[in-house]
């Protein structure tokens, strides 16, 4: 949830920090503060943005090679200057950031009071840099080893970077359920939550497993070793990530370059993984368990929010085409409602940024069962790659924007493709469908560029109903979770209340909140049913709502009923999500940029979910 960066090196480390927490504010942004060691520790931090922070830097002499950074989501008190990060321990002497919780500070917390111990801020974190200095002071022990039995007291999640003034030239790292990287340069190091701070000077990276402890400095490089002091071997990754990537490229937010970028990321999802003309799909990283997959009895999928919605469409896809049997969620209720899982099971996990802790817990759960579990994750080297049995990336890039788009394409593209493979191999649909909805789906990205050239007029759309209070969206059958992850986008981003629902159950409680205020998005592309969903909205419109519908090109019945039409081109109803839902992200984008929301930073949203 929060964003951590270090550097140790020959450079000056400020402007690495601030460039670095810049990088990572889409994990939060309720404040940010760097510490920098130049001959005694230098602290700047405060309340707001990383931009606050820079100016408010100004004021500091903050020179020196070694520095740790923080951009902050509160989980423990206010966001404020004192909770800002890092944090200090009593006497001055280490210095630490940390993102995750832990879990049992208040009773740690009271066994330091009552050994002298003084806190000046709400958070967790001040008690673990307490903590961390009782444990260093009662043995004088290094930092790395006061590190370690420290966190052997501690019940919880954390990624954290401590810093000690009588020592420094050292950078102590640890993780537990919360990612964390160590770039390796030309005599240089750096530490992060991900990648993205540390591309722009090296690709070499390591990637920090569950309760290991890294220490670095200059003379002995990285070392990096468990709780109880073994030394652990290391591998270092290559990350290919472009700088260019991590820039807006001329948008005004990166949640609409993301949205214009779908049409390359959902062919580059595809990519090498299929050939629609001689009629084969290949994922890669699952032929050990192909057959496993294939004649599983059942498959689960676990997700949160907008992977929950890709893998409610996975499951029509795999009922549908491969006549297997699907249950779709939570990975918050999963984890501990104590779920029936079975040795013959196949748990999908999907997640953006592979770091979320519930899945990541859900995960664990299901091994513990002996299903199998497949990854559906877009960071490479995430903790979720590495937990699953196999897996595949949807290959959409760094997502900035806190809303998900790209990602959110990329996993529905990735389950269709694995939705028609299993159907081919179980022989469960015809091979001229097959065929078919291959050569279909290898037309997606030139489908969605076609979506995206009526911008303007879902601009004009916008300007409409941007002062609405509230919003209704439905769908019928794949366009059901469509509704649900259009409402989550206006929720998210414009702060308009949304709701998506199935269009059949309008009649079973929301008709009662339709009148002339209420804009009421219908999907309504569907090939079957279609009468049905004219039906729908025959009936918002004999309550005087607002129908803004989005259907096939030539629909010539909704269009002359509805008050506004989004077309989009024709296609399959099983690929139907990936061209409907570009339509609702445009909307609600330009929704909140005429109602004055930070679109990319949502307030009390953060990207990345890392902590319960």
């Amino acid at each position: 949830m929060c964003g951590i960066v270090a550097y140790l090196g020959h450079r000056e480390a400020l402007p690495i920090l601030l460039k670095g927490l810049q990088r990572l504010e889409y994990r939060g942004y309720d404040s940010a503060g760097v510490a920098v060691h130049n001959g005694q520790l230098q602290i700047c931090k405060i309340k707001g943005k990383v931009s606050d922070l820079q100016a408010h830097a100004e004021q500091f002499d903050l020179h020196g090679h070694v520095g740790i950074g923080h951009t902050r989501w509160a989980t423990h008190g206010e966001p404020n200057d004192i909770n800002a990060h890092p944090h200090t321990s009593g006497h001055g002497r280490l210095t630490l950031v940390h993102n995750g919780i832990i879990e049992n500070y208040a009773t740690l917390k009271k066994r330091l009071e009552e050994k002298g111990h003084v806190f000046k801020s709400d958070t967790d974190t001040e008690v673990l840099v307490h903590l961390i200095e009782e444990v260093q002071e009662m043995g004088d022990l290094s930092l790395e080893q006061a590190v370690r039995l420290a966190l052997n007291l501690v019940v919880g999640a954390y990624a954290i970077v401590v810093m000690d003034a009588k020592d420094p030239g050292k950078l102590v790292a640890a993780r537990k359920a919360s990612p964390l990287v160590v770039g390796i340069g030309e005599g240089e190091y750096f530490v992060a939550s991900d990648a993205t701070p540390i591309v722009e000077y090296t690709k070499k990276v390591v990637y920090l497993n569950d309760n290991e402890v890294a220490t670095i400095t200059l003379d002995k490089g990285l070392q990096v070793h468990s709780l109880d002091s073994i030394e652990q071997p290391y591998e270092t990754h290559e990350v290919n990530i472009d700088i260019e990537m991590l820039e807006k490229g001329g948008y005004d937010y990166f949640m609409l370059k993301e949205i214009f970028e779908q049409p390359r990321t959902i062919a580059d999802c595809m990519r090498g993984r299929m050939n629609a003309r001689e009629g084969w799909i290949k994922l890669g990283g699952v032929d050990e368990y192909s057959s496993r997959i294939e004649n599983a009895d059942r498959i689960i999928i676990i997700g949160c929010g907008t992977s929950w919605h890709a893998g409610l469409i996975g499951e029509y896809l795999f009922e549908e085409l491969a006549r297997i049997p699907v249950e779709v969620e939570y990975a918050s209720e999963f984890r501990y409602r104590n779920p029936v899982i079975r040795e013959n099971d196949v748990v999908i996990a999907i997640s953006q940024s592979g770091e979320t802790a519930d899945t990541l817990a859900a995960i664990e759960l299901a091994k513990k069962q002996n299903a199998l579990v497949y990854g559906i994750v877009n960071v490479v080297g995430s903790s979720i790659a590495r937990a699953t049995d196999c897996g595949s990336y949807i290959h959409a890039g760094p997502e900035i924007g806190v809303a998900s788009t790209k990602a959110f394409t990329g996993q529905v593209t990735l389950l269709t493709m694995m939705a028609l493979s299993l159907a081919h191999k179980r022989g469960t649909i015809p091979k001229s469908q097959y065929q078919q909805l291959l050569y279909e789906l290898e037309e997606i990205p030139s489908l969605v560029e076609k979506v995206l050239e009526q911008n303007r007029q879902i601009e004009y759309l916008a300007g409409e109903y941007k002062d609405a209070a509230n919003a209704l969206y439905l769908g019928r059958g794949y366009q059901f979770p469509v509704a649900l992850e259009g409402a989550l986008k206006l929720k998210e981003i414009s702060y308009i209340h949304a709701e998506g629902y199935p269009a059949a159950e309008m009649k079973h409680g929301p008709i009662a909140l339709i009148d002339e205020n209420m804009p009421v998005l219908v999907i309504a592309t569907n090939q079957n049913h279609h009468d049905k969903i004219v039906s729908n909205v025959q009936e918002v419109k004999a309550r005087k709502g607002q129908v803004v519908a989005v259907v096939r090109e030539g629909d010539n019945v909704i269009s002359r009923i509805a008050d506004h039409v989004i077309e989009i081109p024709a296609v399959a109803d099983p690929l139907s999500p990936l061209l409907a839902v570009i339509p609702l992200q445009l909307l609600a984008y330009h929704i909140a940029v005429m109602r004055g929301c930070n679109v990319d930073q949502p307030r009390n949203l953060a990207k990345s979910v890392t902590v319960e």
